[in-house]
């Protein structure tokens, strides 16, 4: 069964583990390409460029090519992402907290 909710929109939207990240690095401002690599751990260039493109698609964010040599692209969050801080804040806020309950807890399960 298909739940149709704005959650469901929402993990459609956001979903897969790159996006969220993605976006809580572009809060700051614009961000070239190779910097955001570097931002984030992990992710390959094609994975990012896919992300991207589909952030991009999905109206989160804007893409900004300065016409220099070599070009440089810079990728920054629309005003619609920018909606998304305070959900981003609060996975921040909620990752952080979930870390301290449940650290302990592998702790102790790992050493069994």
């Amino acid at each position: 069964m298909h739940c149709n909710c704005p959650v469901t929109t929402t993990l459609e939207i956001l979903g897969g583990r790159w996006k969220p990240i993605i976006l809580y690095c572009l809060q700051d401002g614009p961000v070239r390409f190779n910097a955001l690599k570097r931002m984030i751990p992990g992710i390959t260039q094609r994975m990012l460029t896919l992300s991207l493109r589909e952030l991009e698609t999905d109206g989160l964010i804007l893409r900004h090519v300065r016409e220099v040599v070599p070009p440089h692209v810079d990728y920054a969050m629309s005003p619609l992402g920018d909606s998304l801080r305070p959900v981003l804040h609060a996975m921040n806020e909620w990752g952080a907290y979930y870390r301290t309950q449940t650290t302990p807890q592998k702790a102790r399960s790992d050493a069994a």
